[in-house]
């Protein structure tokens, strides 16, 4: 079984150190054989692009001496730079060391606490910009998510000097065809359009030595299970792997077992259950008066920029209808729009052109949307993690929020495990009125 090491949030935040001016070389670090690695995989990045070259970004902050001690290069230092980052999280902190060493690696954490770093570095260093091969895969569950990801890997490819590809639902295959015909080193991805080159011949993933599966539990909820299985199939056993996953079901633990060797598991414990600031309502109303119920609420409480939460596609689709017909500007956003759509509905929302954004948990994964003011539990979540990351998405940056959850008739069971992980004393009970006018 995999050793889990709790790892707690209290000490995230440290003062920002930086290097001496002359800073020594680190010393090699122990690293566990995975098969072929490439020129840049050393446990240094001599003979690497530095951020002095021209052309590559300027540092916005000082070489942090906090992530050179948990054994990251020169080379790494210099990209954290550029990205302005001074401290590692508690996930960089606890992840970077063992998967800098080798390691498989689970880490349970939840969406926004630096992964990306995390598993990207060790990621960048492993790779040999000399061989014109595919040598590591990220898959995500969103296509949001995989071009932010996309985005991160792309900025430690121009420091080590490898290309990274995206490989997502919803664009046109023709375009990836013409990239894929250039060549990458990494290829970020959904399951399902990654799968989709495997079968068509376009994507090669045997000289595969790093593999990472990020939003894990996200990845299986939505059906991915067999496509993740056949990926990891398809690449060579002798490789690295790391998991990051907000939850740790029965799932994850049968695909760890198949897929891993001696993983480590590091537990993020997050500082709150609940951001501050989110004031959490409630409402007991039975499954057909909900549209009234916000309706009332939309009345009366004045609604601003607000992300309502359904449970299924068809339910986005028919409450985006419903509120279109009542003179609401809304959209929905789920897994059936082509990346186009979803990219103009996203503009508008951030924008403000667009009042009310009504989404499936996993479509929101990854989306950075910031302001909102308001979250609606339309359906309550089937547990108590996803309550806390919709929740969540209201009242970032000390600003404030709410959060209203209606509880149906079928809601019940899922309601009482929600109550007692968040506690009574956090939630506000909101009286509907007796009948609708």
């Amino acid at each position: 079984m995999p050793h889990r090491a709790p790892v707690h949030q209290a000490h995230a935040h440290h003062e920002q150190a930086t290097h001496p001016a002359a800073h020594e070389p680190l010393a090699p670090r122990r690293r566990r054989n995975r098969g072929r690695r490439g020129r840049g995989a050393g446990s240094t990045d001599a003979g690497s692009p530095t951020a002095s070259q021209p052309g590559l970004p300027a540092a916005q902050a000082p070489i942090s001496r906090a992530f050179a001690d948990l054994g990251v290069g020169e080379t790494a230092l210099e990209a954290i730079a550029a990205l302005g980052y001074a401290n590692p999280t508690p996930i960089q902190a606890a992840a970077l060391p063992r998967l800098l060493a080798g390691d498989d690696l689970i880490g349970l954490a939840q969406t926004g606490t630096g992964k990306t770093i995390a598993f990207g570095i060790p990621l960048a260093r492993s790779i040999d910009p000399s061989r014109n091969e595919v040598q590591a895969v990220v898959m995500v569950p969103t296509r949001e998510l995989a071009n932010q990801v996309k985005d991160v890997i792309h900025h430690l490819g121009l420091f080590y000097g490898f290309t990274t590809l995206g490989l997502v639902g919803g664009s046109r295959v023709r375009s990836d065809l013409l990239a894929l015909e250039k060549g990458a080193h990494v290829v970020v991805g959904t399951p399902g359009r990654v799968i989709d080159h495997l079968k068509r011949g376009t994507l090669r993933l045997d000289r595969v030595h790093f593999v990472v599966l990020d939003e894990a539990d996200a990845m299986l909820d939505i059906g991915f299970a067999r496509d993740i299985d056949y990926i990891l199939r398809t690449v060579p056993k002798q490789r690295q792997t790391a998991l990051f996953s907000a939850t740790m079901p029965t799932s994850i633990a049968r695909l760890t077992y198949r897929h891993m060797r001696k993983a480590d598991t590091i537990e993020i414990e997050p500082e709150q259950r609940t951001a501050a600031g989110v004031r959490q309502l409630y409402c007991e109303v039975s499954e057909r008066e909900k549209f009234f119920a916000l309706r009332f609420i939309y009345e009366q409480h004045g609604l601003g920029r607000t992300l309502i939460f359904r449970n299924t596609k068809i339910g986005v689709d028919r409450l985006t209808d419903q509120l279109n017909a009542a003179g609401v500007q809304a959209r929905a956003i789920h897994g059936d729009l082509r990346q186009g759509q979803r990219d103009r509905v996203m503009q508008d929302f951030r924008s403000g052109a667009l009042e009310f954004l009504v989404a499936t948990n996993v479509a929101a994964r990854g989306l950075d949307i910031p302001d909102i003011e308001n979250v609606i539990n339309y359906d309550v979540p089937q547990n108590a993690e996803e309550y806390i990351h919709r929740i969540g998405r209201t009242a970032r940056a000390g600003k404030q929020g709410a959060s209203y959850s209606f509880v149906g008739e079928w809601d019940l069971d899922f309601w009482d495990v929600i109550r007692k992980e968040v506690g009574e004393a956090s939630l506000e009970y909101l009286k509907l009125p007796s009948r609708w006018d």
